[in-house]
């Protein structure tokens, strides 16, 4: 169990959404310090005017960005890995480019991030690493096959890496939040939950210790419904 309080946090694809609605969360409850990065800085201009945050720019795809942000962020405690991908293609027709940004993003990046950064939280005496996964995770949807196969294997990677970190005082959390309420989803007619809501939610599952964290009601219905009968949800989500 970690606590917001008085933490380091660096939270990746901080400029907008979800990850901007984590980093003023994290403020919100007292934390030290918040890393915000993000591909371009000048997206973390009014972020910045907080002196805790420091913005710095990380591209997950970028090996060199990825280890400069492990060496200059030396004190994380917290490590936030939210930024994502979402190609809108689906596995059988889609463009394969797009299913490799997915998974090179979802994927791999947030691995390349979580290697980089274990190193860093086991030298500070433990801490916490929060993946943002998502309920396609648990349930497909054909229009976003490619998203959908890069989150399932980001969410067995997590349990992968709990499992590696298990006696370094690291806590790894899943996250499997439903519809959000932000760009990347706007197109969707669909109840969606604010970004706002959907943080605070996440920190309280951190601090509670819960290592799988389904943060809004859509999430927590679909894994009731996994959880009941998995076929049902892959049925529902395979609808949408």
């Amino acid at each position: 169990m970690v606590e917001t309080k008085g933490a380091t946090a660096l939270v990746t694809g901080a400029n907008r959404g979800l990850g901007r609605a984590i980093v003023e969360a994290l403020l919100a409850r007292d934390v030290r310090k918040v890393y915000a990065t993000a591909r371009r800085l000048e997206t973390l201009t009014d972020l910045a005017t907080d002196p805790r945050v420091v913005p710095m720019r990380l591209d997950l795809v970028d090996a060199g960005d990825v280890a400069a942000a492990a060496a200059a962020a030396g004190d994380v405690t917290l490590l936030v890995n939210n930024a994502g991908s979402l190609e809108f293609t689906d596995l059988l027709g889609g463009d394969l480019t797009a299913i490799h940004a997915d998974l090179n993003t979802n994927y791999f990046g947030t691995l390349a991030v979580t290697r980089a950064f274990v190193p860093v939280l086991q030298r500070n005496g433990g801490g916490a690493i929060v993946n943002l996964l998502s309920l396609v995770a648990l349930g497909a949807v054909r229009a976003m096959g490619g998203y959908s196969v890069s989150k399932a294997a980001a969410a067995s990677m997590t349990q992968a890496v709990r499992a590696q970190v298990a006696d370094l005082g690291i806590a790894v959390h899943g996250v499997f939040p439903g519809a959000v309420d932000t760009d990347m989803i706007r197109a969707f007619d669909m109840p969606k939950t604010s970004p706002q809501e959907v943080a605070d939610a996440i920190l309280d599952g951190v601090e509670a210790g819960e290592e799988d964290i389904f943060p809004d009601a859509m999430s927590r219905a679909g894994h009731q419904a996994w959880r009941h009968d998995p076929k049902a949800l892959e049925r529902q989500m395979a609808s949408i």
